[in-house]
């Protein structure tokens, strides 16, 4: 991923000359299990950046479903400004059982995305060492993909309405909404990254032969974008085929590119094949501005306080984080620690890993601190 230039945390001291890298990073634990797994990614986070010798300024806002209940209050226009000034968010989960659903989605997910323009989503489908998946005879060697989903757009913009609405003629319309400039920064974004792999192949997943206006624009578009990158491989699938691939032939896959409502689907069942949501992490991507990191899971209430929950998905998360920051090794030492660990786990789901949250967050961040040793 680019980096991004760093902004000096409110309030804090110029720098000294031991301590030159400082970091602001907005913090949204959510609700449920959200702040639990978040506590466990700052603890492996603040190991990785003591040993790479840089600081991490935690800066909490409170978007949660709980705080909506008490003051009818989501994320305005002003928590928006003073997110813009920092370098990186993380997120837990937002999801409350007594919040309607559609309220904390639209008012602070979707907010989020929209007002900081974070454009890209980024879910790497990694399988790692000693990770069960449901697909027989697949290895980690087999599993190594990054879907690059356009974040704006599409169906998710919210444009349609109802006619005569609760009558029996009843009409419900809802439009996908694909801009040019949306399209090709979302297709260059993804030739940039696919050039950076090993394989430099990407695909897109389309419905070309239904979605003729929608889809057609996706296709040209990326048809024109990669005659400017002659070092990487093209191809199409449609979205059905393609998930029958992601289950028989996920080794197929380098970078896939898709459309909002399409990557949305895709990349839950690349989590699924990657062992499920307790490892899956994703970033919301503004190569511009300030972007935001979270375990794909939910708040998974049920969980809430008990120290079952498996706070991998979000150290991965952090460990983006730390790329997207510029600290590459820091980052490159997050994911070794958690490829150290897996093979130690008798399962990923809540209460089955065989260790508890905080031991989990603590054997990473002695790996990390272990690492720095060797």
């Amino acid at each position: 991923m680019p980096t991004i230039q760093r902004k000096e945390p409110m309030n804090a001291p110029a720098p000294s000359k031991k301590q030159q890298r400082i970091y602001r990073v907005a913090v949204i634990g959510g609700d449920g299990t959200g702040p639990e797994v978040i506590r466990e990614g700052q603890k492996v986070l603040e190991a990785a950046a003591k040993v790479e010798g840089f600081s991490l300024a935690w800066e909490p806002h409170d978007f949660s479903g709980a705080r909506y209940l008490r003051t009818k209050e989501l994320v305005s226009d002003k928590d928006i400004e003073t997110l813009r000034k920092a370098d990186a968010i993380y997120l837990g989960a937002v999801g409350h059982p007594d919040v309607q659903p559609g309220i904390l989605e639209h008012g602070v997910l979707l907010k989020l995305r929209f007002a900081l323009d974070q454009y890209i989503n980024l879910r790497p489908v990694k399988l790692y060492p000693g990770v069960w998946t449901p697909l027989r005879d697949k290895t980690p060697e087999h599993i190594d993909f990054v879907v690059v989903r356009e974040n704006t757009e599409g169906l998710y913009t919210g444009s349609g309405g109802f006619l005569r609405k609760g009558t029996p003629d009843e009409v419900a319309l809802q439009s996908s909404i694909n801009t040019r400039k949306g399209v090709e920064r979302c297709v260059r974004y993804a030739f940039d990254l696919t050039r950076t792999r090993t394989r430099k192949k990407l695909t897109f997943c389309g419905k070309t032969n239904v979605l003729t206006y929608a889809h057609d624009l996706w296709q040209r578009v990326f048809q024109e974008v990669a005659k400017e990158y002659p070092e990487v491989q093209t191809d199409y699938a449609h979205v059905d085929a393609t998930c029958m691939w992601m289950v028989k032939n996920p080794e197929w896959f380098d970078v896939i590119v898709t459309d909002n409502m399409f990557g949305d689907i895709i990349t839950d069942l690349g989590a699924m094949i990657q062992g499920g949501m307790g490892i899956a992490a994703g970033g919301n991507i503004n190569p511009q501005g300030v972007s935001m990191f979270e375990p794909i899971g939910g708040s998974a209430p049920k969980y809430t306080g008990k120290n079952v929950i498996n706070p991998l998905a979000a150290i991965c998360a952090g460990g983006m984080l730390l790329e997207r920051l510029g600290e590459k090794q820091a980052a490159a030492r997050v994911e070794q620690s958690v490829m150290r660990l897996t093979p130690q786990l008798k399962s990923l789901a809540a209460g089955k890993m065989g260790y508890s949250t905080t031991e989990v967050g603590d054997l990473v961040a002695r790996y990390v601190a272990e690492a720095s040793a060797q």
